[in-house]
């Protein structure tokens, strides 16, 4: 296997990306809107509160105070007012960092082999002299790059959304936490490669980008759901939890990376040989 063939397939997936604006302009709004404009509104609404909003910031500092012992030490803060906010930046937003990527890179992957054979370039992309495994490579990186990318660029933004509006709160800058270092480094690409391997799986198998996307969405779903489940085990212990569904999540990541590289078969781009 070749790194440099790898590469060129990804570079030209990626430019050919750059040049689709109906992909990336609504991708650039949902990612916008769920690292900066939510999480602002949001932090704004309880680090801000008077009136009504305060009664409520109140009773959901209460609901805090409810939980079990272990869950109430890792949510800092002096007033209910602090501690819901806390609580809302530090983890009730935690599965934005695993959805909006994931939703990004699943957008690529289910349309980026299926693709080749509808722009009518599956024939030559077949007869090229690469081989399966640098061809699935390379449409795995393509669809990779875009959902760290905006990992990166939301989570940037996002903590600085935190520290602006809850900063305050705790005498100064505080985010990120271990947790959510460990989340954005550790849990957050195996859960990604789950989704791709699965969705470029079916994308070999499928013949319409429609069916690909429709793969893509059953996908995506689980991962969302497990998502919320990561968010629940950072709430009783960050850094053990995250360390233990990143490494659970790197096995399936492997054995699903490398099932799906084996699933890729020449034919298929071909439209011929199709089960």
């Amino acid at each position: 296997m070749r790194l440099d063939r790898v590469l060129t397939v990804a570079r030209i997936d990626l430019r050919r990306l750059l040049k689709s604006r109906d992909y990336w302009i609504p991708m650039s709004l949902l990612a916008g809107l769920f690292f900066v404009v939510v999480p602002f509104v949001m932090l704004s609404v309880v680090t801000s509160a008077s009136g009504t909003a305060n009664e409520l910031v109140g009773q959901i500092g209460g609901v805090l105070d409810a939980l079990p012992g272990p869950v109430q030490e890792n949510i800092q803060g002096a007033t209910p007012q602090a501690r819901a906010a806390y609580a809302f930046a530090v983890y009730l937003l935690a599965p934005v960092a695993i959805i909006v990527p994931l939703t990004i890179s699943s957008a690529v992957a289910a349309q980026t082999l299926v693709g080749e054979r509808e722009r009518g370039t599956g024939e030559f992309f077949a007869h090229s002299p690469l081989t399966e495994r640098e061809m699935y490579l390379g449409k795995l990186i393509s669809s990779l790059v875009p959902g760290f990318f905006a990992t990166a660029i939301g989570f940037g933004a996002y903590s600085l959304i935190v520290n602006l509006r809850v900063g305050p709160e705790f005498g100064g800058w505080f985010f990120p936490t271990a947790g959510w270092w460990l989340l954005i480094v550790w849990v957050v690409p195996p859960f990604i490669a789950i989704a791709l391997s699965v969705i470029l799986w079916v994308s070999s198998r499928v013949t319409s980008t429609a069916a690909a996307q429709q793969a893509a969405s059953l996908v995506s779903l689980p991962v969302i759901v497990a998502s919320y489940a990561v968010s629940s085990g950072l709430l009783f212990d960050p850094t053990l939890a995250a360390l233990l569904i990143g490494s659970v999540a790197w096995i399936i990541a492997v054995i699903g990376l490398i099932s799906g590289s084996n699933a890729l078969q020449r034919e298929r781009l071909l439209s011929v040989g199709i089960d």
